[in-house]
């Protein structure tokens, strides 16, 4: 396909989002719309959107490409979402509506104290710099490659008009728009997924069969592995994990949450959740069903494509025009769905809960300094993504960085299951170290683990993280709590 062509689909993509901007915005520049939507948005919305937003670029291009080295074992995590967007449901929504909360943090610092709420504003802040920026530098990466380094496009312009084009539909309206933009990108990224599986279903020439039944016969399509507990493919890790996982990265997360506080009532929201959790597991196993197909195509055509190159590469060399475009529109959608909120919820929680905005200034001055805090945000973007191309470069180091930034929500975790499931005070004070020490530790254990006993943690670290926080509040507790911990 011709780099003009190209050009012309994002430009036209960008131009849908920036209209959406305008007729969600057009009335509105308030803090209040920025970073609640005013609860004004339908939850049936919310919750289809949130499918893009949980589904990132790196999602979109690397579920597939799991399939020939794991089989189908990621659907076991899956399962474990809906353990976990239950207690969401269930704890987290009516936690966070009985509160009234912009910042899901906030709940820290009346719980805590001062220092456990930056502590938990600030893991989430380096959580989500460091992960939009990896998510980001891997798609400007793919995009580099299909089209701007043909037409002489260096990478650093790619990033900073990309990020330019997101702060451009987002700056006004924030969360507002977003509920949209979400769902129009949802509904690419999934029309991207089907006609790519359409397509290679009857390229491989078994629709005599049945794409059920084909799938279901493959020894690929395997789910559920019971056979070694120290493999990180292990069911009940997996499980746990992607209950902890759904906790965490969604139920603790302000980019996720903020969303979901955007619904009328905390019944809107509630029913936000539940079906969220339905398609979002009926996605999944699109997602794997194509990384199946696609595996097969390349085994069967000789094609050497594994793991991450495999959706990118089958797309544009063998699928055809018609699938690269959609693969291209779908890559795009996936990638900037989970960066567009990303941005509007840094902004949000930098704005309150270190700036603290809300308690300090007019309205009229949260406003000024909001927006200044969104562009001062879109540049510390635009300077880790070109940091981790020009200086960092070794891609196995960023990738570990972003793994890395994961383990920082294990002291969320902790710090929300001791103040929800205890009545105990600690030394506020004292929190911040705890917060530090127990990613490193977790590393630490992680790594001897594997070295001393073949035992891989996988997903499950974030389960230690959260349990070593947990434990290190404990022994900061004042002596004068209650003896004993009571369930809230």
């Amino acid at each position: 396909m011709q780099p003009t062509y190209i050009l012309l689909i994002i430009a036209a993509y960008f131009g849908v989002l920036i209209l959406i901007s305008y007729l969600t915005g057009k009335d509105e520049d308030s803090n209040e719309t920025f970073f609640k939507a005013k609860r004004q948005s339908p939850w049936y919305v919310v919750a289809f959107g949130m499918i893009g937003a949980s589904l990132s670029g790196v999602t979109f291009i690397s579920v597939p490409g799991w399939v020939e080295a794991s089989k189908f074992s990621y659907i076991q995590v899956v399962f474990g979402y809906i353990l976990g967007y239950f207690i969401i449901g269930t704890v987290l929504l009516p936690l966070y509506y009985r509160l009234n909360l912009t910042s899901i943090y906030t709940y820290l610092g009346e719980r805590f104290g001062r220092s456990s709420y930056k502590t938990g504003a600030s893991f989430f802040l380096i959580s989500r710099v460091v992960g939009a920026s990896f998510r980001l530098f891997l798609i400007a990466n793919v995009l580099q490659v299909i089209i701007f380094d043909e037409i002489g496009i260096p990478f650093w312009a790619t990033v900073t008009l990309t990020i330019i084009l997101i702060w451009l539909y987002t700056f006004k309206s924030g969360i507002k728009t977003i509920v949209w933009t979400d769902t129009l990108q949802t509904l690419f990224m999934l029309i991207a997924v089907g006609v790519a599986t359409y397509s290679v279903y009857q390229d491989l020439g078994v629709a005599d069969v049945g794409i059920v039944k084909y799938i279901s016969q493959s020894e690929l399509s395997k789910m559920f592995f019971f056979d070694d507990f120290k493999s990180a493919d292990y069911f009940w890790k997996q499980f746990f994990s992607g209950a902890f996982i759904a906790v965490v990265m969604t139920g603790l997360d302000q980019d996720m949450m903020q969303k979901n506080l955007t619904c009328k009532s905390l019944k809107d929201a509630q029913k936000n959740m539940f079906w969220f959790t339905v398609v979002l597991v009926i996605v999944n196993f699109f997602f794997l069903s194509l990384g199946l197909l696609l595996t097969v195509y390349g085994q069967q055509y000789g094609i050497d494509a594994h793991k991450d190159d495999l959706f990118p590469v089958l797309a544009k060399n063998h699928l055809g025009t018609g699938v690269f475009v959609f693969f291209l529109i779908g890559l795009i959608a996936a990638a900037y769905s989970s960066a567009d909120s990303a941005l509007t919820s840094l902004t949000t929680s930098f704005s309150v809960d270190i700036l603290n905005i809300e308690k300090r200034y007019d309205e009229k001055k949260q406003i000024r300094i909001r927006k200044q805090v969104h562009i001062l945000t879109s540049i510390v973007l635009i300077l880790v993504i070109i940091t981790f191309k020009y200086i960092i470069r070794n891609e196995s180091v960023i990738a570990k960085l972003f793994v890395f930034a994961g383990y920082t929500y294990g002291p969320l975790l902790g710090l929300f299951s001791f103040g929800l499931f205890t009545k105990w005070k600690v030394y506020d004070k004292l929190v911040p170290l705890i917060g530090v020490l127990s990613p490193i530790l977790s590393y630490i254990i992680a790594d001897r683990a594997l070295a001393w006993f073949g035992f891989e943690f996988g997903f499950f670290i974030l389960i230690l993280n959260g349990f070593l926080t947990f434990f290190g509040l404990v022994l900061l507790i004042k002596h004068s709590s209650p003896k004993h911990p009571v369930t809230s």
